[in-house]
C-alpha cells in the first residue's frame, strides 16, 4: 500500500520491545509550529465512566452481575445486542463514555469501554496486543495499518495477590474466535492503550485535514508512551503535511535507527526526500524498499484501478483478485472486483462481491452505500 504517502496507523498495534537506543522525544516536538488546541487533551477522560454508564451498572446490569459474577456478567452484556447493543464503526476512536452513548465504536473503543466498566466494578484488567497479519486501509492519499488488542478481566482487587490466575480470569475479544485461533499475544500497559487512542485520533484528524489538532494528539501519544513507535511515524507524516519537511525527515531517520526495516517509515522518508529535490538519495531508499517489499499493500489493487481506467476489465479482475488473496476482508477490494465483474457482464458474481463488500464494511456510511449499489445490481439483473 504505497506509492503515496503512507501513515502507519497501527490502529492498535504496539511496537515490540527493543534493545536499540531510546528515542528522546523532546527535541522532536515543535509546539511553536502549531496553534494551541481549541480543547485541551485530557487522557483521564478516556476511561471515565459517565452518569449514564453508572446508571446502567446499577440497574440493567446489576442482576446479571449478581447472578453470573462480574466477569461473566459483563462479558455476556457486551456480546448480547439486547444489552449494550454496540455496533462496530471505524469512523472515530472513542472514549468509553462516547462509545456507550453512541452504541458504536472500533475495536480499541470497545476495549476502552470494557476496561472502564471493569475498573468501576473493581476488577483487575490486563491489555494484550494480538500479533496478527497487517490489515491495511486507506483514506485519500493516506494508508493505514491496523493491529488488534483485547482485554483480560481478572479477579476483584480485594482478592488479587499479583499476577493473573488463568482459571479465574476471562478474556474479552471483539473478533470472532476463529479469526484469533493460533494468534500470539503479549501484555501491554495501560499507557500504551492511551498512546494508541491518541495516535488513532491524530490519524483520524489528519485524514480529515485537521492537521493542527492532529499534531497535539500525536504529541500526547508520544509523551504517554515514548516506546510506541507508531506515534513517531504519525507525527512525521503530520510534519510532512504541514510543510515541515526537515522536522519530518529528522523524526523518520530517528525511528529507522531503532527499527531499521520499518518499510512504512522508509517510504515516508523517501517521499520527504523527493519533496526536497534530493532525488539521488531518495532513489537509494526506493531501491532498498523494492528489495524488502517488492509488492507493498495495495500494489495489485492500484494496478487493477489503472486497468479499469484503461477499460481492461479482465486484467482489473485478475489484479483485484490477487489483492483479495492477500487481504480477503477489505471491503474496497470486493467493491472494485464487483465493478470489474459487472463491466464483464458477470452480474451474478458482481452481486456476490458487493454482498461481501457490504458485510465487511467498517462504517455505517459504507454499509449503506454498498447496500444501495447491491439493490441496483439486483434490480438490473431482474430485468
Amino acid at each position: 500500500m504505497r506509492h503515496l504517502t503512507i501513515l502507519l496507523f497501527a490502529l492498535l498495534l504496539a511496537a515490540c520491545a527493543s534493545t536499540k537506543p531510546e528515542i528522546h522525544a523532546d527535541h522532536l516536538l515543535n509546539d511553536h509550529l502549531f496553534i494551541a488546541p481549541a480543547t485541551p487533551i485530557n487522557a483521564e477522560e478516556i476511561f471515565a465512566v459517565s452518569n449514564e454508564m453508572q446508571a446502567y451498572l446499577n440497574t440493567i446490569l446489576h442482576k446479571q452481575l449478581h447472578d453470573k459474577g462480574y466477569q461473566l456478567g459483563l462479558f455476556e452484556a457486551l456480546r448480547d445486542k439486547a444489552h449494550l447493543r454496540i455496533e462496530y464503526d471505524s469512523v472515530m476512536t472513542k472514549k468509553a463514555a462516547q462509545t456507550f452513548e453512541t452504541h458504536s465504536g472500533n475495536c480499541l473503543s470497545l476495549v476502552i469501554m470494557t476496561a472502564a466498566f471493569a475498573k468501576q466494578l473493581g476488577l483487575t484488567v490486563q491489555f494484550q496486543n494480538i500479533i496478527t497479519e497487517e490489515a491495511w486501509s486507506r483514506s485519500g492519499s493516506l494508508y493505514f495499518s491496523a493491529g488488534h488488542v483485547n482485554i483480560i478481566l481478572g479477579k476483584k482487587k480485594g482478592n488479587w495477590r499479583g499476577g493473573y490466575d488463568s482459571v479465574n480470569s476471562l478474556t474479552i475479544d471483539f473478533l470472532p474466535p476463529e479469526d484469533l485461533r493460533g494468534q500470539l499475544s503479549r501484555p501491554i500497559d495501560e499507557r500504551t492503550i492511551i498512546a494508541m487512542y491518541m495516535n488513532n485520533r491524530a490519524a483520524e484528524l489528519l485524514a480529515n485535514k485537521q492537521i493542527n489538532e492532529a499534531y497535539w494528539f500525536a504529541r500526547e501519544a508520544i509523551l504517554k508512551d515514548p516506546e510506541f513507535m507508531s506515534a513517531y511515524n504519525t507525527l512525521g507524516v503530520i510534519y510532512q503535511y504541514h510543510g515541515d519537511l526537515q522536522q519530518a525527515e529528522q523524526i523518520f531517520r530517528e525511528v529507522l535507527v531503532k527499527e531499521a526495516n520499518n518499510t512504512s517509515v522508509m517510504h515516508n522518508l523517501m517521499n520527504v526526500l523527493y519533496k526536497q529535490g534530493r532525488q539521488t538519495e531518495a532513489n537509494l531508499w526506493h531501491a532498498q524498499l523494492e528489495k524488502l517489499q517488492p509488492y507493498p499493500p495495495f500494489y495489485f489493487f492500484n494496478l487493477g484501478r489503472l486497468a479499469m481506467d484503461k477499460g481492461d476489465f479482465s486484467k482489473a479482475k485478475t489484479m483485484f483478485t490477487k489483492e483479495l488473496n492477500r487481504d480477503p476482508y477489505y471491503h474496497e477490494f470486493h467493491f472494485w472486483l464487483a465493478l470489474a465483474y459487472f463491466q464483464l457482464g458477470e452480474v451474478k458474481l458482481a452481486d456476490e462481491q458487493l454482498g461481501f463488500a457490504r458485510d465487511n464494511s467498517t462504517t455505517q456510511n459504507s454499509f449503506e452505500l454498498y447496500s444501495a449499489k447491491l439493490d441496483k445490481i439486483k434490480s438490473y439483473a431482474s430485468h
